[in-house]
């Protein structure tokens, strides 16, 4: 579906997902393709995010989930770990004013025990700072892995019955779901994977359950809003039918 097919803002008939969530792959072949440098398709990467969260905001996209840095992303050389690192760092204290003023409100889910302190700060100011913002929810999965989320949910559960607070038999999906990092935030309806793989790496394995995958060849760098719009695209397509007989609407 070309950009012309699509309206340019979020009015009867387009209706965008509810939420979307992004794994932003290819930085790095990105670069070699040009010759370049890793970290240069890292920081390109980050332009393309700042496109993607005002094209997601204009579409009216009510949340966009980002795989910005995995719990296995540390096996990664040190030096590339540094300047990534480097880079959340910039984005924050460069993009939060901005996002915050576009009414962003920003939530961050995987785990912070072991993470330098001034990372953990910047984490936690930035959703302070825009916790009582309404529009778009920007869910940032940072040291990252759906797995070790769902073992963090089965050690507070444990915990929870352990305490008598909570009995073997009340342990429900429902009951897992709510000890999940951000149980309020409703599951993706559309997942999309740039740079051409076609896997999840680990990433909301619990909330992905019914979600519609939609991958793309385009490297992250690349991405802008006729990219994010020809998804939707191919998104809207699909019949919804969480394991029914009838398509459901609505998402």
């Amino acid at each position: 579906m070309s950009e012309a097919e699509l309206p340019q803002s979020a009015t009867p008939p387009f209706k965008a997902p509810r939420h979307v969530a992004i794994i932003m792959d290819g930085n790095g072949r990105w670069a070699a393709a040009r010759g370049l440098p890793r970290v240069e398709g890292h920081r390109r990467g980050v332009e393309a995010l700042r496109r993607t969260v005002r094209a997601a905001g204009e579409l009216g996209i009510a949340y966009v989930t980002i795989f910005s840095f995995s719990a296995e992303n540390w096996s990664r050389p040190a030096a590339e770990i540094g300047e990534l690192m480097g880079l959340l760092r910039r984005f924050i204290r460069n993009d939060l004013a901005e996002l915050h003023k576009s009414n962003v409100r920003v939530r961050v889910v995987g785990e912070r025990q072991g993470l330098e302190s001034d990372i953990v700060r910047l984490l936690t100011d930035a959703e302070e700072l825009t916790k009582s913002n309404d529009g778009l929810t920007l869910v940032v999965a940072f040291n990252y892995g759906a797995r070790q989320e769902i073992a963090r949910a089965a050690r507070r559960i444990a915990e929870e019955v352990a305490q008598g607070r909570l009995a073997p038999a009340d342990v429900t999906m429902d009951t897992i779901g709510g000890f999940m990092d951000a149980p309020d935030v409703p599951d993706p309806d559309l997942i999309i994977r740039t740079s051409g793989e076609q896997r999840l790496s680990n990433f909301l394995l619990w909330q992905s359950a019914y979600s519609e995958l939609v991958f793309t060849p385009t490297y992250w760098p690349d991405f802008d809003r006729p990219a994010l719009e020809a998804a939707i695209g191919e998104y809207q397509q699909r019949e919804r039918r969480f394991g029914g007989l009838v398509a459901k609407t609505g998402s």
